[in-house]
């Protein structure tokens, strides 16, 4: 019983949605963590992206909310170590976040250049030769970039 309720409730709450970022889910971001289950009792462990991250309280308002709405009674907890990698994100995100124009992070942590530049690839036409135009995007996660082949600007997804 026990294991169904668990598979269940994971079910339930990969379903959420990152509220900065829709396109992906929490699964999908790699922030769903854990669902435990202690008798008829859920819970369910959520990691930031990074420690100062805004949506973390309605993401865990979105999980409890969707687990209420399946019949499963929970907690959600706010889990900060280890700290969240860009590595827990699923191919399935990485492919996302391309198709909604945003640069996906490299695995293991990008290719640097020298001086620590990300060599960032545009979720556009593909090219690297590409610029930083301002740290910060639409999010505090994403940095906003330009690509010199295409033109184009774009969100990258910043967090390591």
């Amino acid at each position: 019983m026990s294991t169904d309720l668990r598979q269940r409730a994971w079910d339930v709450a990969a379903t959420v949605c990152d509220p900065e970022i829709p396109a992906l889910t929490i699964e999908d971001l790699g922030i769903l963590r854990a669902v435990t289950t202690h008798g008829d009792e859920v819970e369910v462990e959520i990691t930031p992206t990074y420690s100062g991250c805004p949506a973390m309280n309605m993401i865990a308002l979105d999980v409890e909310t969707a687990l209420a709405r399946a019949g499963i009674a929970a907690q959600v907890r706010t889990v900060l170590s280890p700290a969240w990698t860009t590595d827990w994100m699923t191919e399935n995100g990485r492919r996302k976040l391309t198709e909604s124009g945003i640069a996906p992070p490299a695995r293991g942590g990008g290719r640097r250049a020298l001086f620590g530049q990300d060599a960032v690839a545009c979720p556009i036409c593909g090219s690297e030769d590409t610029e930083t135009l301002a740290e910060f995007g639409s999010t505090s996660c994403k940095s906003l970039w330009r690509c010199k082949t295409c033109r184009e600007p774009f969100d990258y997804f910043k967090c390591h």
